[in-house]
C-alpha cells in the first residue's frame, strides 16, 4: 500500500515559537545581545537536513562534528574529508538505523569513535538546573555543542523519539533554540527550557532507559592521523572478539618463550580480514599540488602523517614484527590505495594507481605513483602488514598480555607495548585506537546504553 505524501507541518505553538517568526525573531536578538548565541553561527554554518526519516541522530552528529572542524581523517566524496551520516555506522550498521533509528548510546559512541571530546547525561544522572548550565556554556562559546535526545509529544508535534542540536539561549525568557534537522518537517523553534527538560526526562523504549542530552568538543589534537577502526561491514565484530577475547587465552593457554613465539600464536589465528580492520589514512596528492596548492595545515598534516609512520617503524615491537613476518614468508595483501585524483572544477577521475610503477623514497615514506601517461601523484605510503599489526599490538589493553606465564618474557612483552617508551605523537594514536576498540566493544556487547563515558 502506497504511503499519502507530506509537505511539512505545521508548528504547534505554543508552546514552541517558530525561529523566523516575529517573535522568533525578537528571542534571538534579546539572546544574541547577552552573549548566548556564540554557538549558534558554527551550528547554522552546517545546518543540514536528516537525510533519511531515522537519521535524525546521525544528521545531528555530523553537523556538530563539522561545526567544530574536526577532520575524519578519510574522503567522503572526490578529494574531500568531510563528515556525512553515511561515515557514522562503526556502532550501527546503516540499514538498521535507516529502519529504526538509533539509541542515545550509540549516539555517544559514534561521536567518541570520531575523534570529539563528549560529555553525556540521562535525565535520571542529572538535573534540570545542571542542563540549564550546560546550554548557558555550549551557548556562550563555538567550540561546545550540545545535541538533545527528546520525544516530541511534549511539544505537541507528531513523532516520537528525536535528536537535534540546540543553537542557543535566551535567560530572560529561558527559552532554548532547537535546530531541527527534520527541516523538511518543523522549522528551528525556540521552546521553554523546562518543557525541553521534560521532553527529554522520557523513556526510550528501545532501551528502557532515560533520554538525555551530550556535549561535545574538540579534542587537543585531531584523532586518528594514520590509523582508524574500519567498521563498514560486520567483520569487525570477529576481529574485534579475537583480539580482545581469544588473544589473551591464547598466550595464556600455549608455550610461549620468546617474542616470536608470541606473534606466532597471535598472528597463525588472525582472521584473514584484519587488513579491513584498520583503514590507513592516506593523501593522494598531483606532485604539483605538494609544491603549491598545498595550504600550510594540508602540508603540516601530511608531515605529521610521516613523522608518525616514521615512529612506528622506529619501535622495537616494530623490529620485532618486520623479523617474524620476514621469516614466515608473509606476503602483505594490503593493497595499495587507487590512485584517484579530481579535479576541483570537474571532479574527474584523471588517474587510476597501478602498483607496478610506483618509486619509493625511505626517507619520507612518500610514494609516487605513475597515473595515465606521465602524471604522477604522490601521497604517504600505503600501510604494510607490519605496521597494521604493530599498530594493533600497541592498542590491545596492557593486559592482554598478563597470562603470560614466562616471567621475564612477560617483562619483556610489557617493555616493547609500554606507553611511556613511545613518542607523543605515536601515544596519542595508540589510545585513540584503544578507545575505538573499547567502544567497539561495548556496541559488540550491547553496553552502549549502560555506559557513556569515553573509555579510561
Amino acid at each position: 500500500m502506497s504511503m499519502a505524501s507530506l509537505y511539512r507541518r505545521s508548528l504547534p505553538s505554543p508552546p514552541a515559537i517558530d525561529f523566523a517568526s516575529v517573535e522568533g525573531k525578537q528571542i534571538f536578538n534579546e539572546a544574541l545581545q547577552k552573549g548566548t548565541m556564540e554557538g549558534f553561527f558554527r551550528l547554522i554554518s552546517y545546518f543540514q537536513t536528516q537525510s533519511e526519516p531515522a537519521f535524525c541522530g546521525l544528521a545531528s552528529l555530523s553537523m556538530v562534528l563539522n561545526a567544530l572542524s574536526i577532520d575524519p581523517g578519510r574522503k567522503w566524496k572526490g578529494p574531500w574529508r568531510w563528515f556525512d551520516e553515511s561515515m557514522l555506522e562503526c556502532c550501527e550498521p546503516l540499514e538498521i538505523v535507516k529502519d529504526k533509528g538509533i539509541s542515545f548510546g550509540k549516539v555517544v559512541c559514534l561521536a567518541h569513535s570520531s575523534g570529539a571530546k563528549v560529555e553525556a547525561f540521562r535525565t535520571n544522572q542529572s538535573t534540570i538546573d545542571d542542563f540549564r548550565r550546560y546550554v548557558v556554556k555550549c551557548s556562550t562559546s563555538d567550540n561546545c555543542h550540545m545535541i538533545s535526545t527528546y520525544h516530541r509529544e511534549v511539544f505537541k508535534q507528531t513523532g516520537t523519539g528525536h535528536f537535534s542540536p540546540i543553537g542557543g539561549y535566551n535567560a530572560e525568557r529561558d527559552m532554548a533554540l532547537i535546530l531541527d534537522v527534520a527541516r523538511f518537517k518543523y522549522p528551528p523553534h525556540w521552546v521553554p527550557l523546562k518543557l525541553l527538560w521534560d521532553a527529554m526526562d522520557s523513556i526510550d523504549q528501545s532501551t528502557g532507559r532515560h533520554r538525555g542530552f551530550m556535549l561535545v568538543s574538540r579534542p587537543h589534537r585531531e584523532p586518528g592521523l594514520l590509523y582508524t577502526l574500519s567498521c563498514k561491514d560486520e567483520s569487525w565484530i570477529n576481529i574485534s572478539k579475537y583480539l580482545k577475547e581469544d588473544v589473551p587465552r591464547l598466550v595464556s593457554s600455549q608455550h610461549v618463550d620468546t617474542i616470536e613465539r608470541i606473534l606466532y600464536v597471535v598472528f597463525k589465528s588472525l582472521p584473514s580480514n584484519f587488513n579491513q580492520f584498520i583503514r590507513w589514512m592516506v593523501e593522494i596528492r598531483r606532485t604539483e599540488d605538494v609544491n603549491q596548492n598545498l595550504s600550510s595545515e594540508e602540508k603540516s598534516r601530511l608531515d605529521s602523517k610521516q613523522e608518525l609512520l616514521k615512529q612506528v617503524h622506529e619501535t622495537e615491537l616494530f623490529k620485532h614484527v618486520d623479523k617474524f613476518l620476514s621469516s614466515v614468508g608473509y606476503e602483505d595483501n594490503l593493497p595499495y590505495a587507487a590512485a584517484k585524483v579530481y579535479s576541483d572544477s570537474e571532479g574527474d577521475k584523471v588517474l587510476s594507481g597501478n602498483e607496478s610503477e610506483e618509486s619509493c623514497c625511505p626517507e619520507t615514506c612518500v610514494k609516487c605513483i605513475k597515473g595515465l601517461g606521465e602524471e604522477k601523484v604522490t601521497g604517504v605510503a600505503y600501510p604494510s602488514g607490519n605496521d597494521v599489526f604493530t599498530a594493533l599490538l600497541l592498542a590491545l589493553p596492557p593486559q592482554t598480555w598478563s597470562g603470560i606465564k614466562d616471567q621475564t618474557l612477560l617483562q619483556e612483552m610489557k617493555q616493547l607495548i609500554s606507553m611511556i617508551s613511545l613518542p607523543t605523537l605515536l601515544q596519542q594514536e595508540v589510545l585513540h585506537l584503544r578507545r575505538q576498540l573499547e567502544m567497539l566493544k561495548r556496541c559488540q556487547e550491547n553496553k552502549e546504553d549502560e555506559e557513556l563515558s569515553a573509555p579510561a
